[in-house]
């Protein structure tokens, strides 16, 4: 018994990821397990925060290659009007090509913008404009419940079952969007985005696939 005992604390020891499920790519918030683009990113206590800059910016999770399933994490942004967007890649073949949910926390209170809460795209051929324009309304929506404070952390659940994408807040039991998605693409890289001019901080993120 101490020698298979042993054989085990060798094997978890040298090997940490060997006993993960295979697809399921170490998630927690430190530099070895993503690859950022466009951004700086800082790494604190299981917390990443990407910083403002021009244009979008992702941290992709490394060896992720996600078709279908259930995508958590929290998520903070700021009640800063235009410069606050702050989300989720999905099914990403490069910077330039993914389909992605995102959250406009300065439009959660505002009775005048709040049907632009939460919003779904797919890159790089519809964007937010080309979806409102085409689509008013299908593809964005309130988010329920809001936060009580648009500044603080909330939670995000993704449900992926291609080609539905249902988008869940705070534990609530119904969608506060429900979409079928655009992008060709059925599998691809997660990552966490943020828009032009934002910076965001993420934790907590995993995947669960189907």
């Amino acid at each position: 018994m101490r020698i298979i005992n042993s054989i085990y604390l060798i094997f978890f020891t040298l090997w940490p990821g060997l006993f993960l499920t295979q697809g399921s790519p170490d998630t927690s918030m430190k530099a070895d397990n993503y690859t950022v683009f466009n951004r700086e990113v800082d790494y604190n206590k299981g917390v990443a925060h990407l910083n403002a800059m021009e244009r979008d910016g992702i941290l992709w999770l490394s060896n992720s290659n996600f078709k279908n399933g259930t995508i958590e994490f929290d998520v903070k942004g700021k009640d800063l009007q235009g410069q606050s967007f702050v989300g989720l890649a999905f099914h990403g073949q490069d910077n330039e090509t993914f389909d992605g949910i995102y959250f406009r926390p300065f439009n959660f209170k505002n009775p005048e913008r709040n049907n632009h809460s939460v919003q779904y795209i797919s890159m790089p051929e519809n964007d937010w404009s080309v979806l409102r324009n085409a689509y008013p309304g299908k593809y964005e929506n309130v988010i329920s419940p809001v936060p009580e404070d648009v500044n603080d952390w909330f939670h995000v659940k993704i449900i992926i079952n291609s080609p539905k994408v249902e988008v869940f807040v705070n534990d609530a039991e119904a969608p506060s969007l429900s979409v079928e998605k655009i992008g060709a693409n059925t599998s691809g890289k997660v990552g966490l985005w943020v828009g032009h001019r934002s910076e965001g901080w993420f934790k907590n993120l995993k995947l669960k696939a189907e």
